[in-house]
């Protein structure tokens, strides 16, 4: 501030990341936005948390405060899915996850929950000061959801923080009105991409008009299954774009969600990923693992219309597909290229789903299902297999640039319809063994998962191998895993095992099922109810039944690795012994 002449700033951004200049990192895409747009921004990164001194570091903002947890959920960053204390935060500098001093080997650099400590820390620091939700957590934790640390429900993380307000989703547009709004001196009522925390007397004066509303908290507590009907109403709304505000009754207050912000447009897009990102770790932040991973990395694409049940891309991303144009991925491709330390590699052109990009709809009519993949290929679904091939033609041929590779994740569906770029995946840029994500082979955990079924892998290897051939090439496949997921048993996960090593595929990656706020999976965990039928499902909930089917993972793991007969036959027998135990 002081080299800048900055008496005072308009906006402190509060992150429980160490800072990371890059696009991949939504507090530095706000921060930047901001700056682009005339406001002075500063930000508070991993501040102490045992008292308010960090956050009057930069003095009193002229306008607001705007508070993330971070890239991630806190709890997900500090716990496990089984509810263990994580050693390792990869958005931290060095990936320590505590302060450092021995005095302070207690105090984590993200604390729980950490939008809500946030915020009160800021309002204790300036009480007069609005303080604005965003972010992840934020995003997810909007409505009563459901805390697996915890293992119960929770309020809106907006009445819990007691915040003036909560931006949803992506947060472009909603970010700028209320920076504009309050240097005009206006209240931030009514903005798209928002939620507001109101009283009963808020709610008359406002006149909030034909809204749906939500289980509230007291119905979902003395009636559990309502849990899941909120999730979906939600979700609906989500996808299809509705515009009549939700609102649900908390304990003494009510949370008014308004109508979504638009998508941003490509051009709109296009300009974001022009703002001068450095790629780069601030220098008191030291080493950060997370930019390790992505710092040569390039986001195409935005959104997903997949629709997982367990996934919150789409609800926080939004479920239209943006893609960036040619040029400006281009663009960005040789600033990086021009940077001293780049090693000529790209590591990863992508995305939530990579294969997304230059994808879209083509129905007559405005859709508001918005789920265009499951449990079929929409027939109006638009797939443009050059856009995606010419990109990678294209970036490839850039100065600089000596290998592409496309680490995110794909859709088998897609690829098996585009054959020529699913070859130029295969055979040019596939670091190793291509991400593909089955998650499971059984039909009826699949239909849980809002996945399609085993034919869609089936088909998708054999189109591959039959690529492998025509080349003399064998390919590998890393296929991600979901263990424990609500209505599957441990005879389905044994059956997953097996049919995996009949397909020849090695089992590397898995994990157990995680209820993270704000998704189907999650309502379905909490209440054992099939959301389409309202039937109830097997949900592995205790430690024994949730290890019972990583085990079986882990052994068939054991057996692709190739270690010996005795030694699989006493992992078998083990795995076995721990089952039972596990099931009792």
């Amino acid at each position: 501030m002081a080299a800048r002449g900055w008496k005072y700033v308009d906006v402190v951004l509060v992150t429980g990341d160490a800072y990371v200049d890059h696009p991949s990192f939504g507090v530095a895409l706000i921060g930047r936005l901001l700056e682009a747009n005339g406001y002075r921004v500063a930000i508070l990164s991993q501040p102490r948390h045992h008292a308010p001194d960090d956050f009057r570091r930069f003095g009193e903002p002229r306008l607001f405060f705007g508070i993330t947890a971070g890239n991630l959920d806190s709890i997900v960053a500090n716990y496990s899915g089984n509810a263990k204390v994580r050693d390792q935060d990869d958005y931290s500098p060095d990936g320590n996850p505590y302060f450092g001093l021995k005095a302070e080997k207690k105090l984590r650099r993200r604390p729980d929950r950490a939008t809500i400590l946030y915020s009160n820390l800021a309002k204790a620091a300036y009480p007069a000061t609005p303080v604005v939700l965003g972010g992840l957590e934020a995003s997810l934790r909007r409505f009563v959801h459901y805390d697996y640390q915890q293992q119960r429900l929770r309020g809106s993380v907006l009445t819990d923080a007691k915040a003036d307000l909560l931006i949803y989703g992506m947060g472009e547009r909603a970010v700028l009105e209320v920076a504009a709004r309050l240097a005009k001196g206006q209240d931030l009522g009514g903005i798209p991409g928002t939620c507001e925390r109101l009283t009963a007397k808020d709610m008359e004066v406002r006149q909030i008009v034909a809204p749906v509303h939500l289980p509230s908290w007291a119905e979902i507590q003395t009636d559990l299954p309502l849990f899941l009907e909120a999730e979906l109403i939600v979700d609906r709304q989500a996808r299809a774009y509705a515009p009549e505000p939700l609102l649900q009754h908390q304990q003494a207050a009510w949370v008014v969600q308004h109508r979504p912000a638009a998508p941003l447009s490509t051009a709109e897009l296009d300009a974001l990923y022009s703002l001068p990102f450095t790629r780069r770790p601030h220098p008191s932040c030291g080493d950060v693992p997370a930019c390790r991973m992505i710092r040569d990395s390039l986001t195409i694409v935005r959104g997903c219309c997949g629709n997982c049940s367990f996934c919150a891309i789409s609800r926080h991303q939004g479920p239209k597909i943006i893609s960036r144009s040619r040029d400006s991925v281009l663009q960005e491709v040789r600033r990086l290229a021009g940077q001293q330390d780049f090693s000529g590699t790209i590591s990863d052109l992508g995305g939530p789903t990579a294969n997304l990009y230059g994808t879209g709809c083509d129905s007559p009519q405005p859709c508001k299902r918005h789920d265009c993949l499951y449990p079929k290929v929409c027939k109006f679904f638009r797939i443009d297999e050059q856009a995606m091939l010419g990109l990678l033609e294209a970036v490839a041929e850039c100065a600089g640039v000596k290998h592409l590779f496309v680490s995110s994740g794909l859709r088998m569906e897609l690829l098996t319809r585009t054959p020529k770029l699913l070859r130029q995946l295969l055979l040019h840029h596939t670091p190793g063994a291509m991400k593909i994500a089955p998650e499971h082979t059984e039909d009826k955990v699949l239909r849980l998962m809002h996945k399609p079924g085993l034919s869609v892998l089936e088909e998708f290897l054999s189109l591959c191998r039959e690529i492998g051939k025509k080349a003399g090439k064998i390919f590998h496949f890393t296929p991600y895993l979901i263990a424990s997921h609500p209505g599957c048993t441990l005879a389905d996960t044994e059956k997953m095992a097996a049919r995996l090593a009949i397909l020849g595929l090695t089992i590397r990656q898995f994990q157990d099922f995680t209820p993270t706020p704000g998704t189907i999976s999650t309502a379905m965990y909490v209440t054992g109810l099939d959301p389409e039928t309202r039937q109830t499902i097997t949900v592995a909930r205790s430690t024994g039944e949730r290890r019972s089917q990583r085990q079986a993972l882990e052994f068939r793991a054991a057996v692709g690795t190739g270690k010996s007969r005795p030694a699989r036959e006493k992992e078998l027998s083990r795995t076995k012994r721990r089952a039972r135990r596990g099931q009792s």
